[in-house]
């Protein structure tokens, strides 16, 4: 680096494909002082969704890499990447898979090598967790640096007993405060009539998500109420099984499936509730989102209390709709005067402004001392 120039980072975020790690990383780098500290992603070549427009023109740069799978392959590459490039931080996003490209930076000689916990495990997923399981023994071997999204993130990967520091999945909070004109036209673009009630779910078709449990939920939830209607923000592997099982319960008119979205701050304003039923998460980055939006949200008892910014939040067992169905139906429609009382000063931890400059410090620091 010379003399005046920012310090670049090599960041691994495995596949981009829209979800919500690497929607983390791009918000931090656009919120970090980039004239200090720059960004190179490392990215799998069989990534569908590369911002790389808006990296190169921030000002950082995209490495295409053999996918994880490969894993020969995959740190080979990385390796050679790491000697020629000579990132002196290199700073990893993908969980337990985290063991491969730091095994390959120290063999390559950086100095610092950071392990970031974003997720956990959950029940059902019986390969994955078995992976999972094996490749935590190695966790701590080869970062210099933990962090975790949350304290529950970071005990699950690296122990309790290791030392790692919570780096919250910060956000732009004015992008998601109510705004009673935002709703009015998000509804009408969404073909809302009148009061009809929006239960709202942002997350990819994934097993994870658990939405075959959310269409139970909603199945018992139509029954109840006219009103109601569901409305999925995500793509994914699941998408499709996940229509037919919505076609098969008569329930087509009344689930509308939003494809992937640049606007989901836009789409809290049209919901009158937000679900997220999910195995596991390692925050439920999405929770902390509705919050500041204002929506009541059930979340599962599987996620962690730490998304409960608010202390409004209610968690319910994943293993009865019926359960779920009766506290949608206690909800009413929600005008501005319904929506919660929302203070910046509850959402401190997750204000990307005041987070990019502490990890703008954080690289600064980490870099002097190597």
């Amino acid at each position: 680096m010379s003399q005046g120039e920012p310090i670049r980072v090599a960041q691994v975020v495995g596949k981009m494909l829209g979800g919500g790690v690497e929607a983390v990383v791009m918000n931090y780098y656009r919120h970090i002082d980039r004239s200090k500290v720059q960004f190179d992603f490392l990215v799998d070549a069989d990534s569908t969704l590369v911002p790389r427009d808006e990296i190169e023109s921030l000002g950082g740069r995209v490495f295409e890499i053999p996918p994880y799978q490969h894993v020969a392959e995959y740190q080979r590459e990385l390796q050679r990447l790491f000697k020629q490039e000579g990132w002196k931080i290199v700073h990893s996003h993908i969980n337990a898979l985290s063991v491969f490209p730091l095994r390959s930076a120290k063999k390559a000689g950086v100095p610092v090598r950071i392990a970031h916990s974003h997720s956990t495990s959950g029940k059902g997923e019986y390969a994955k967790n078995a992976l999972k399981a094996v490749l935590k023994t190695q966790s701590n071997r080869y970062p210099t640096h933990r962090f975790a999204c949350s304290q529950f993130a970071g005990e699950w990967l690296f122990g309790k007993a290791a030392h790692f520091e919570v780096v919250y999945n910060a956000i732009d909070l004015d992008r998601f405060r109510f705004n009673a004109e935002a709703r009015a036209q998000a509804r009408a673009d969404l073909g809302l009539v009148g009061n009809q009630f929006a239960i709202g779910h942002v997350g990819r078709f994934t097993a994870q998500k658990n939405h075959t449990f959310l269409i139970d939920i909603f199945t018992e939830v139509a029954k109840r109420r006219d009103d109601a209607v569901l409305l999925l923000v995500g793509t994914g592997e699941a998408g499709a099984s996940v229509k037919a099982l919505v076609d098969e319960r008569g329930l087509t008119d009344r689930v509308k499936f939003l494809g992937q979205r640049s606007d989901v701050d836009r789409l809290y304003q049209a919901f009158d509730a937000f679900v997220l039923p999910s195995l596991y998460e390692g925050l439920g980055l999405v929770g902390v989102e509705a919050q500041v939006s204002g929506l009541p949200c059930l979340l599962s008892d599987a996620i962690t209390r730490e998304v409960d910014v608010t202390g409004e939040c209610k968690f319910l067992s994943i293993d009865s709709p019926v359960v779920w169905a009766d506290e949608i139906d206690s909800l009413l429609p929600y005008s501005y005067e319904g929506r919660l009382s929302i203070s910046s000063g509850q959402f401190a931890d997750y204000n990307i402004e005041l987070q990019g400059k502490q990890l703008t410090y954080k690289y600064l620091d980490l870099y002097s001392r190597n």
